[in-house]
């Protein structure tokens, strides 16, 4: 099935990719990999969420704010290349979480990305992955999410 079939049925409409927000570009392609810059929870140019974890974000819109960096992601990848379809492999995300003093279950708002990519992608959608606690993300943006993806 093609991926923008599966997103049909999986009723979810691709965000437009958001403007970075700094000194760079959104996506760079080096061979077979396309690494995709650091994703806030931006919807429409606003955060869907702004703060830390657990404190200000709870830690399911906290998951939340993982799924839509993810899309994103994946909507930068759709500029970047003539279709998803061309993803043979979601090869790595690198999730940051702001979090609270004492907060440690960074690894529990990441999977709100890691879950759609399996839920999309299926068996290729399975990555490596690294989940970050850190004082402050851009923005106030309570996560922030890079991906690096085969094609």
């Amino acid at each position: 099935m093609s991926i923008d079939r599966k997103l049909k049925e999986l009723d979810i409409v691709l965000p437009n990719a958001p403007s970075p927000v700094g000194s760079y570009v959104p996506f760079v392609r080096s061979g077979s990999l396309l690494f995709i810059s650091g994703q806030i929870p931006t919807a429409n140019g606003k955060l869907l969420f702004e703060g830390k974890v657990p404190e200000k974000v709870s830690i399911d819109n906290a998951r939340d704010c993982a799924r839509l960096c993810f899309l994103n992601a994946l909507a930068h990848a759709n500029n970047a290349l003539s279709s998803l379809d061309e993803i043979s492999r979601i090869v790595r995300m690198t999730g940051y979480v702001a979090s609270s003093e004492g907060f440690v279950d960074q690894a529990s708002v990441m999977n709100g990305a890691s879950d759609l990519s399996f839920e999309i992608f299926e068996e290729i959608g399975r990555h490596a992955r690294l989940a970050v606690g850190v004082y402050e993300l851009p923005l106030g943006a309570p996560v922030e999410l890079e991906v690096i993806l085969e094609v």
